[in-house]
């Protein structure tokens, strides 16, 4: 997936994120298959596990048979049909979460070649606040983030500075 295009901004302010709402160690359960992060995660000190590449609108198995300090989910929700199921289903006490961010000057992504790599939901950072509260989480940091991309054009001048990462630290409602 990131053969030729390693995303090293969205990394570095995610991983600050975590460290900062998380410090290691800490056991988390990551949604989503391995990927570079998890080894970024791993690297910095973390108890990373992943998923195994189920359907998490239909397998919730994951979130409810293991015992974490937090669940990530980078850039998941946005794949997910109905993501208020997993997130009401999660028992860990604390989630950080990110979602890429609707842009009005750009359509939701989709591959044309693999069917996971795709945007059901792109949020607007209410809708996602508002998604968190409906399923049983109080937030108690966010950020959000502009990723440029070094093209020439309208739209890349517009990522300059629209925001289009959206990351959260949220408890469970007790």
């Amino acid at each position: 997936m990131y053969e030729n295009s390693f995303p090293e901004k969205r990394y570095k302010k995610t991983l600050e994120f975590l460290k900062d709402v998380a410090p290691p160690p800490a056991r988390i359960l990551d949604l989503g298959v391995k990927n570079p992060f998890t080894y970024l995660m791993k690297d910095e000190g973390y108890k990373v596990d992943n998923t195994s590449g189920e359907d998490l609108d239909e397998d919730l198995t994951a979130v409810k048979n293991e015992e974490f300090d937090i669940v990530t989910a980078f850039e998941i929700f946005e794949h997910l049909l109905a993501p208020y199921n997993i997130l009401k289903e999660i028992k860990a006490d604390k989630l950080i979460a990110s979602v890429p961010l609707k842009l009005w000057f750009s359509p939701a992504y989709r591959s044309k070649t693999d069917k996971w790599d795709r945007h059901y939901h792109e949020f607007e950072s209410w809708q996602f606040d508002w998604l968190l509260e409906k399923s049983g989480w109080e937030i108690k940091k966010s950020i959000q983030w502009a990723h440029p991309v070094n093209k020439i054009g309208f739209r890349p001048i517009l990522r300059k500075f629209t925001p289009r990462y959206y990351a959260v630290y949220a408890e469970r409602i007790k």
